[in-house]
């Protein structure tokens, strides 16, 4: 009777016992495909980012976009991409992502007004990659700086002047600002200015300058250049003197026909006037 008693009171037991054991099995079961599911997301989704990213750069290389740009843009496509892959593969795991989206956009909205400027530099610099309205070795006139681009970043550009200083400049502040791109064109325009007095002979003079411009380095022959008189001031007849030369040339094309002008009007005894004002004086006389 004892015997009896002791099974009939463990039955229940073991009853009890074998329903935690299905119902282990059925979680440990549900569980385990959640997880396989969600590491197979997780796999094949960066797997198949990788893909993209490869098949992004191809696309711009072959495009000619600016190779800062192309790696900018593939590293910001492939972050996002990974982080849509890590939301999909928490879905799989029952996890509710959507207050988890809502923080990461609340966090983005917060770091975009915290860095209105720096997005500001980051936009201006893609378009200037894009458009290219200069590249590394142009001298350029733009965001108050004149000088040499060394280097176009994707927030700033850097540009060495002529004195040789470094400045680094906002991308923004160039592309909000008139751009002179001295480098752009094959050949420049060099305008100068010489002054005769009013004694001397205009074609003698005109002669002597012509003379000048074949003889400096440097100075196209096409275009031709032009020398005409322009002016007749106070003290002198003036001449516009306008050779064309390579961008490279212009500041020893420029000094070398200043040079090469002053020289050839005093060894032909042309007069470049001193600057003169005629005074008159009357007398008064009382009575």
């Amino acid at each position: 009777m004892e015997t009896n008693a002791v099974v009939e009171a463990a039955e229940p037991l073991a009853q009890s016992s074998g329903n935690v054991m299905d119902t282990i099995q059925v979680i440990g079961v549900e569980w385990g495909m959640k997880i396989l599911s969600a590491l197979l997301v997780l796999f094949i989704g960066m797997w198949v980012v990788k893909l993209i990213r490869k098949g992004l750069v191809k696309l711009m290389e072959r495009g000619k976009v600016d190779q800062t740009l192309i790696s900018f843009v593939a590293s910001l496509a492939q972050v996002g991409l990974q982080a849509f892959v890590v939301i999909a593969a928490l879905e799989k795991l029952n996890v509710k992502t959507a207050s988890f989206i809502a923080v990461l956009g609340a966090a983005g909205l917060a770091v975009g007004l915290a860095l209105q400027g720096s997005l500001s530099n980051f936009a201006s610099g893609v378009l200037m990659i894009i458009f290219k309205p200069f590249k590394v070795g142009d001298l350029v006139e733009a965001g108050g700086v004149l000088g040499t681009v060394m280097e176009i970043g994707i927030f700033t550009t850097h540009v060495d002047t002529l004195d040789n200083k470094k400045t680094i400049v906002p991308n923004a502040k160039l592309m909000s600002d008139n751009i002179t791109n001295y480098s752009a064109n094959k050949t420049r325009r060099v305008d100068m200015q010489a002054g005769i007095s009013y004694g001397c002979d205009i074609d003698q003079a005109r002669d002597a300058i012509v003379a000048v411009l074949k003889e400096v380095p440097g100075i196209l022959d096409t275009p031709a250049p032009d020398v005409f008189v322009s002016e007749m001031a106070d003290s002198s007849v003036n001449f516009k003197v306008r050779p064309w030369c390579n961008p490279n040339d212009y500041w020893g094309v420029y000094f070398g026909v200043m040079e090469g002008i002053k020289k050839k009007f005093d060894a032909e005894g042309i007069t470049i006037p001193f600057p003169q004002r005629d005074v008159h004086i009357y007398e008064h006389k009382e009575g």
